[in-house]
């Protein structure tokens, strides 16, 4: 199973994609030739990616800012492909955020908000897409979880948990969509140089001194592999062997 063809008529929705492995995935997919929907809050860095990718490889770009924490911004996204007479050929759930610290002194508005993004958007837009995909007998889908969805993380029990979610459902997905023409992989990263850990609160210096520096991985490497596993049909894909065989020991 592979890629779908790209058409004129279909896109690949990308989400999460103003930073990091999100940008790095659209940048591939629109590199083999698939059109792109952006999709992330920060609508003016979707605008400079997509006037990008346009020049670069000639795909139709689209971008469409939206909090996916939200449900009713969810459910615009689907509506706006509609508007513009297209169809999701490939999905990647790759909006993501973490909390930090110990569930006894989180804050339950930012851990709803968390589960809201990292689960309930993942499951919105599967619910809302794979259905076309299967009447075409055509798609893919990514779903980005982490090697965290292997083990609990104290400290960020929260997240943990979704990735672990995540990965479990894309595997259901997965098996459910054989022989339909649809695949679900699930992508499931080490430690990446982005912005998340920042936004997690967690400095880039810190992070890199707490972690070994071969399990590192670059989010342009996440990104090939990614789409190569995509590709493929493969239903879990784990960038970079340290990380691999982690997650190997931890499962």
């Amino acid at each position: 199973m592979s890629l779908p063809a790209p058409s004129a008529d279909t896109t690949a929705v990308v989400t999460g994609a103003s930073s990091g492995i999100g940008v790095e995935i659209a940048r591939e997919l629109a590199r083999r030739g698939h059109g792109v929907t952006l999709v992330a809050r920060r609508e003016d860095r979707l605008v400079a990616l997509a006037g990008e990718l346009a020049d670069r490889h000639g795909v139709r770009t689209e971008v469409v800012a939206a909090d996916l924490g939200d449900e009713a911004a969810r459910t615009r996204v689907v509506d706006t492909l509609g508007e513009r007479g297209l169809r999701a050929s490939v999905l990647v759930n790759n909006a993501g955020l973490s909390t930090m610290g110990p569930v006894a002194a989180s804050d339950p508005g930012a851990e709803l908000g968390m589960i809201r993004i990292d689960v309930e958007a993942v499951v919105h837009l599967c619910s809302a897409l794979v259905p076309a995909m299967v009447a075409a007998g055509a798609g893919a889908v990514l779903n980005v979880a982490s090697t965290a969805a292997f083990q609990p993380l104290p400290g960020q029990a929260g997240y943990g948990a979704s990735k672990a979610f995540v990965l479990s459902y894309t595997q259901a997905l997965a098996t459910e969509l054989h022989g339909t023409g649809v695949s679900a992989t699930t992508l499931c990263p080490g430690p990446v140089r982005t912005e998340f850990g920042e936004k997690a609160g967690i400095s880039q210096e810190d992070a890199e001194s707490s972690l070994p520096s071969f399990m590192w991985v670059t989010a342009e490497e996440v990104a090939r592999q990614a789409v190569a596993a995509l590709d493929a049909g493969r239903p879990v894909v784990i960038p970079g062997t340290p990380n691999r065989v982690a997650a190997g020991f931890a499962h």
